[in-house]
């Protein structure tokens, strides 16, 4: 199981991703992201400042986690990207689905 950190800062609950965001590793972020949004945190901003890559699996949790929380009238984001991670956004285009940006 990976070990999520969360924390709550002023305006969002913060999900800090301790490595890469893979096939193998989305299951713990997801159930993790579930539980946040049944609870009631429908602010949240993932933090990827430990992770170096992201395949499709990863990108696809990243938008389904964005289209939870906008039903849930909330706000989504990411932060923490390498500047690899930042470009790759950037062409795929997923920043004008939600904020993201660099360390």
């Amino acid at each position: 199981m990976l070990d999520l950190e969360v924390h709550q800062e002023p305006k969002a609950t913060v999900i800090v991703v301790p490595g890469d965001l893979l096939a193998s590793s989305v299951p713990d972020v997801r159930a993790r992201l579930r539980e946040l949004v049944k609870s009631g945190k429908t602010h949240l901003v993932v933090d990827l400042q430990h992770t170096q890559m992201i395949d499709s699996t990863g990108l696809g949790l990243l938008l389904s986690a964005y289209n939870s929380v906008s039903t849930a009238q909330g706000s989504f984001a990411v932060r923490g990207l390498s500047d690899d991670l930042l470009e790759l956004f950037q062409s795929l285009r997923i920043s004008q689905h939600f904020p993201v940006s660099g360390r």
